[in-house]
Parts: C-alpha cells; sequence; structure tokens
C-alpha cells in the first residue's frame, strides 16, 4: 500500500466533518431549515446563522438548536431575522453576519413559497411572489455572500453553495384545483440556476448544488399533502413506502457541505425516495 493510500484511510473518519465550519441557513426557522440546521451543528460547524422573515421564529429555532447536546463545544446557532425577498434586507442579512464571522463555508439558500391554485384563477401578484423569492432572491442571496465565501475557500477545501429545488422542478407537480404552476417553474428555474452558478462560481472555489426533495411532512407541505390524499396514500406511491424525515434532509446537507462531495458541483440529489421515477406527484 502507498503512503498516499495510507493517509486516505487514515483521514477518512473525518470525510463527513464539518468542524469549525461557518453556516447560514436562510429559511432555517423551521422544517427543512431547521433539520438542516441540526444537522451541521451536529456535524461541528461552529456557527450556524438562522434567518427568515419573522424573529420569533428565529429565536425559538436558535433556542432549541442551541440546546442540541451534540454539538461542538463553543459552538452555536444565531438569530438574523430577514425577509430574503427584499434587496435592501438581503443586504443587511450580510452585514449581520460579517459583524461575528469574517468568512462563510456554507451557505444553504432554502427559504422559499408556494401556491396552489387552478389554472383559470391563478393569480398573477402570487406568480411573481413565488418566482421571485424561489429563484431571484436565490441568485441575489448568492451573489451578496460570495465575498465571504472566498475569503477562505481552496481549491483543497472549497466553499458550499446549497439549493433547495424539488422534484416539482424534474417531475409534474401538482395540477387540478389547487395546481403549483409557480412553484414548478420556480424550481425548474432554480436547478438550472444552481448549474449556471456552478460553472461560475466554481474557479472561485465555491462549489454549488441542489437539492430536490420530494414529500416532507413540514408546515409548507402539510397542506398539499393533505390534498393529495394523505400520508398513507403518498407512503404506498413511494418505491420505499415512506416519506421524508428530517434526517433525510440533514444527511444530504451535511454530505454536500462535506468533504465527500468536495467534487461534486452542478449536480442535483434528489431525495423523495423515488416516487418522482412513478410519474407526476
Amino acid at each position: 500500500m502507498s503512503a498516499e493510500d495510507q493517509v486516505n484511510l487514515q483521514s477518512f473518519g473525518s470525510i463527513f466533518s464539518l468542524d469549525g465550519k461557518v453556516a447560514v441557513v436562510t429559511g432555517g426557522s423551521r422544517g427543512l431549515g431547521l433539520h438542516a440546521a441540526s444537522g451541521l451543528l451536529q456535524a461541528g460547524c461552529s456557527k450556524v446563522y438562522i434567518t427568515s422573515r419573522k424573529a420569533s421564529a428565529c429565536d425559538e429555532a436558535v433556542a432549541a438548536l442551541n440546546a442540541l447536546p451534540n454539538k461542538r463545544p463553543g459552538a452555536q446557532a444565531i438569530s438574523v431575522p430577514a425577509d430574503n425577498s427584499r434587496m435592501e434586507d438581503l443586504d443587511r442579512l450580510v452585514e449581520e453576519v460579517k459583524k461575528t464571522t469574517d468568512h462563510v463555508d456554507i451557505l444553504f439558500a432554502n427559504a422559499g413559497a408556494t401556491w396552489g391554485e387552478k389554472f383559470d384563477s391563478y393569480p398573477e401578484n402570487m406568480f411573481s411572489k413565488v418566482m421571485e423569492l424561489n429563484v431571484k432572491s436565490v441568485f441575489y442571496l448568492v451573489q451578496k455572500f460570495t465575498p465571504l465565501m472566498t475569503v477562505n475557500a481552496t481549491v483543497n477545501d472549497p466553499s458550499r453553495v446549497l439549493v433547495t429545488a424539488s422534484v416539482a422542478g424534474i417531475a409534474l407537480g401538482s395540477l387540478g384545483k389547487n395546481a403549483v404552476f409557480a412553484y414548478s417553474a420556480s424550481k425548474a428555474a432554480v436547478i438550472h440556476l444552481t448549474k449556471n452558478l456552478a460553472v461560475e462560481l466554481g474557479p472561485r472555489h465555491i462549489l454549488c448544488n441542489a437539492i430536490a426533495p420530494g414529500f416532507y411532512p413540514t408546515k409548507m407541505a402539510n397542506g398539499l399533502i393533505g390534498l393529495q390524499g394523505g400520508f398513507k396514500q403518498l407512503e404506498d406511491h413511494s418505491p420505499n413506502k415512506r416519506l421524508g424525515r428530517p434526517e433525510d434532509i440533514a444527511g444530504a446537507v451535511v454530505f454536500l457541505a462535506s468533504r465527500a462531495a468536495s467534487h461534486m458541483n452542478g449536480t442535483v440529489l434528489v431525495t423523495d425516495g423515488g416516487a418522482h421515477l412513478k410519474g407526476r406527484l
């Protein structure tokens, strides 16, 4: 066995470690964002900034995260409320983060919105709102954080941008009385945006990847789950016979943020148990 092989074997135990990394999670006060933040802290991040529109929700999430018993000594979650759909709030978010760190290693662009309504009455203002938050704000979030993300980024230890897409951007989303035209279009768009960002930012040592969840029981998804026939029907539809769990999304985020995924760039990691392979969601 060569010396190089021995070194690789010796370091494998830390391949998923995020020891000392600094992360920002948008939409981090609940649901997938909160699950991801929990995973990031438990994988070794020293700071995880939680942002969403409501200050009280951010504070509640941070209190729960800081009470985790198995996080890195001294690690902390930090509340920074901001409305990601407003450019001035994105600027303020960056400035607030800069008060307690000089760099960011992981940016999880998770904030999003949806709207369900039949084709004939689908409102223009809601279509615009969904597209602006799910696509436009992701671009400007990444743009504004890029200077902080290049501070410590190297070829061998790149920073990471992770974007929450959806299987609705790959297969057809919900149609009928509660169709999600804007949501499906926005998630297809943000997948393609992520691929463009991967090529643009790769030379700056920032890797960009998307995560495409299927149905996870969350506040945003629970209403649609009910409209689609309920948990049991959706579990039966999935090849692995269950819906997503907190550790599924946390594991995916930690993987993509870790050294284990340091040669993944512009990819879409689907986490839905294979349900999208059976057609419309």
